[in-house]
């Protein structure tokens, strides 16, 4: 009887010491963390415009209307194209906002921002594409007599916005680079 009042008392406080303890929880799981270095420009010029770039992108020159930004360690790009206004501005203006919103079926949201540099006559609009849509980020710019050009960023990978996040958000900055310094020629 005695023993069986031991193993009682023993396996009773064994118990209520157990149950004191915190329990334990799973590491949550982690998360990529992807930092990209801070952006040095340097200068691109054509016959027609030109305007700063990323120094860690790759520059490749079609011709004189047709720019790649290559960002081969993000597998992206930024592709820039001229055109020529010749008395069909509204066309390219439609054209331009048409691609944008092409990509409305499978984005979440598109956000237009106009953008004016009334000082060197650079008029338009930057769309941000908001979730798992072929572009991120587009934009077109004009000076409404001369000048029409175009700019995406694609990323050569399924569209996937949650994994290229930080990779788009990095390409949308130099876009804005891009749009912020761009000077036309006459």
């Amino acid at each position: 009887m005695k023993n069986r009042l031991v193993v009682f008392l023993v396996v009773t406080i064994l118990a209520v010491a157990g149950c004191t303890e915190e329990s334990v929880m799973p590491k949550p799981k982690a998360m990529l963390r992807l930092d990209y270095p801070m952006a040095n420009e340097v200068l691109l010029e054509t016959d027609r415009f030109s305007f700063n770039y990323n120094d860690r992108a790759k520059p490749i020159i079609k011709n004189q209307n047709a720019i790649v930004i290559d960002y081969p360690s993000m597998r992206g790009s930024i592709f820039v194209t001229h055109k020529k206004v010749e008395d069909n501005l509204n066309k390219l203006i439609a054209d331009a906002e048409k691609l944008s919103l092409d990509h409305m079926k499978k984005a979440d949201n598109i956000q237009p921002r106009t953008f004016i540099n009334e000082e060197n006559k650079v008029y338009g609009t930057y769309f941000q594409i908001i979730g798992d849509a072929a572009s991120q980020s587009q934009f077109y710019l004009t000076d409404s007599v001369q000048h029409f050009i175009t700019g995406s960023v694609y990323f050569y990978s399924k569209p996937n916005y949650d994994s290229i996040l930080p990779a788009a958000d990095y390409l949308q900055e130099d876009m804005r680079a891009i749009m912020e310094t761009l000077r036309w020629k006459n």
